[in-house]
């Protein structure tokens, strides 16, 4: 997912919500080339250059017509798996054919499926092309400004509730788990622009007893200084402003240019009498696992958390299962997810408005291409679904901290302000985000 949009919140009720925009979806240091090409009206097209010639309706034979009229989801769909077939069984032949078929039914402007098709096919072409190990040599790219990658990850934040669901969820937990500290320590391992934090800072400024003494720590891969566009500094400040704003004592430590794993105790400065709350919100899907290491990261990070004895710590996940299953059932779960999230942004966003093609292009497409394209290392996108984050918690020492009533009815507040299809469950103690019967987001805390 992605660093935040740098524009706060200015009320002031206790909903726990911050402005920051996605990281949906961490963003790699490259972008989708679409600059202010658009294509012609009627005309079906994808615009990568990856080799393989375009099609539009005038030239597709007048059954496929017809059957793309007629049921264009199940089409696109059936084909694209096809495709991904052939390449599994390396069928390459029929592989070309059936990319250049369904050439002709995909496009950036059309239907939701069929714009994720888009996106889909340059998975599969990339696969092909170069076994995954590199997609961006597959694709013709270019690196956005950082102020234009903020604006579409903006955009995306604004449209869909998927990230205000996990940041307020967080903030709630961490607000009731540390509702009667007075020190207050709150390690974050993707601080991006720090703004998920002004409502809490907010809500903790207004205790009447008093606010609490605050330090945040802000982990800060490379990855999110590129996106933010400067160093730590920014957020230095942005929270700086708050603590005087709010009249609240409130200290930010930077770890700049260090990846999650990396991180050490010693580096965190734990002192006594703090209260510690630690945030992964959309972050350690990132990780490997002991499928890519066999020193098993994912589960390293995990325990040495939990040896920080925090009182709360916080997760968002996106809820798809692509981290260790085989090449095709990883395709059609990818299908499955992002055909969702495709069609809630319609909800939102005019398919004709050029700010929607850029959001996909910049925000999605290329976590999409990077699950269907890369493999080993090279695929930093491995989700995996809430019942397996449970597996990996328990195993390193964590029990649950089930999310409040009052942080559920905040939540389904701000989902009335969106589409009814939206989707809230509780399961466990945790929540779950979803589009109609696909669940996408998911949000807990442990202890």
């Amino acid at each position: 997912m992605a660093p935040d949009a740098d524009d706060a919140a200015n009320n002031t009720k206790h909903e726990f919500e911050e402005h920051k925009p996605t990281q949906l979806m961490r963003q790699r240091s490259r972008t989708w080339s679409h600059e202010s090409r658009q294509p012609s009206p009627g005309v079906v097209c994808t615009q990568f250059g990856s080799g393989y010639p375009t099609a539009s309706y005038e030239f597709r034979p007048e059954k496929r017509q017809r059957e793309l009229r007629e049921d264009p989801q199940n089409m696109v769909k059936q084909l694209l798996t096809k495709c991904a077939e052939a390449l599994s069984e390396e069928r390459i032949d029929e592989f070309l054919k059936l990319v250049q078929q369904a050439r002709g039914v995909v496009s950036i402007t059309g239907e939701p499926i069929q714009r994720l098709g888009a996106y889909l096919l340059e998975g599969l072409v990339a696969r092909h092309g170069n076994s995954g190990t590199n997609i961006y040599r597959a694709l013709k790219c270019r690196e956005p400004e950082s102020n234009e990658l903020l604006s579409y990850m903006k955009i995306l934040y604004n449209i869909c509730p998927y990230f205000k669901f996990g940041y307020m969820a967080a903030n709630g937990a961490i607000a009731e788990a540390l509702r009667n500290e007075d020190k207050i320590h709150i390690i974050d391992f993707q601080i991006a622009q720090g703004t998920q934090w002004i409502t809490l800072i907010q809500a903790l400024a207004a205790r009447p007893g008093g606010p609490p003494y605050v330090r945040i720590t802000g982990i800060d891969d490379p990855v999110s200084e590129y996106a933010r566009g400067e160093g730590l500094d920014l957020v230095g400040k942005m929270l700086k402003s708050m603590s005087e704003e709010f009249r609240i004592p409130l200290e930010f430590t930077p770890l700049p240019g260090v990846y999650a794993t990396h991180v050490t105790k010693e580096m965190l400065d734990i002192r006594p009498g703090e209260a510690l709350a630690v945030n992964f919100t959309l972050q350690l899907h990132h990780t490997p696992d002991e499928s890519v290491d066999v020193n098993n990261p994912r589960d390293g990070l995990l325990r040495m958390v939990k040896g920080l004895s925090p009182k709360v710590t916080t997760l968002v996940e996106q809820e798809s299962h692509t981290n260790t299953t085989p090449f095709l059932m990883r395709f059609s779960e990818t299908m499955d997810y992002y055909s969702a999230m495709f069609e809630s942004i319609d909800a939102n966003l005019p398919r004709d408005r050029k700010e929607r093609i850029n959001v996909e292009q910049h925000c999605l497409a290329k976590d999409i291409v990077n699950i269907i394209a890369c493999e080993g290392k090279d695929r930093v996108e491995r989700h995996e679904l809430l019942g397996k984050w449970k597996s990996r918690l328990t195993m390193a020492g964590f029990k649950p901290n089930p999310l409040s009533s009052y942080v559920n009815s905040v939540i389904r507040e701000l989902l009335a302000c969106y589409s009814d299809k939206y989707t809230l469950e509780e399961k466990d103690g945790a929540m779950l985000l979803g589009w109609k019967n696909r669940k996408l987001i998911s949000a807990s805390a442990w202890h």
